[in-house]
């Protein structure tokens, strides 16, 4: 299913305009993997090097507002809806944000290390360092489709 297919069924199942703006966009590191860890009801946050939004000229993610997560095929997986972001130097992401992500053992330590490594890397590509204070953008997020059945 593509990103516009999934959008639409899950408009028709939720009462959401179509109309409606949404991002479509894939996890930048281990995509599918995360993917189906937010598809699972476990991965419910993200995180993401502020910077990287500046240099790209976007703005960073908004409460309310719809993605659609997609796999490294493209392929449509889910609709998440953002409830909450904010922003805080790496070194003062907490050990709830680490649980949110849902990756490795969900401890802080893990949290840092995977993070540490993705955020050196991307920051690399833009020639900018990694650093104890960057701001990180922490998105908390529900699945709204599909739903997690038990």
């Amino acid at each position: 299913m593509n990103e516009k297919e999934m959008w639409k069924a899950f408009c028709m199942t939720s009462g959401v305009s179509e109309d409606a703006p949404y991002e479509a966009w894939a996890f930048g590191d281990e995509c599918d993997k995360l993917a189906d860890l937010v598809k699972c009801g476990i991965k419910r946050g993200t995180s993401s090097a502020y910077e990287i939004y500046a240099i790209e000229g976007e703005e960073i993610p908004r409460e309310g507002e719809y993605n659609v997560i997609l796999d490294s095929s493209d392929k449509a997986v889910c609709v998440t809806k953002t409830l909450r972001v904010y922003v805080t130097p790496f070194s003062e992401v907490d050990s709830r944000h680490a649980r949110l992500e849902g990756e490795g053992d969900l401890s802080l330590g893990y949290w840092r290390r995977v993070h540490e490594r993705f955020f050196t890397e991307e920051l690399h590509s833009v020639g900018m360092p990694f650093s104890d204070t960057m701001p990180v953008v922490c998105e908390e997020f529900e699945l709204v489709y599909p739903f997690v059945t038990t």
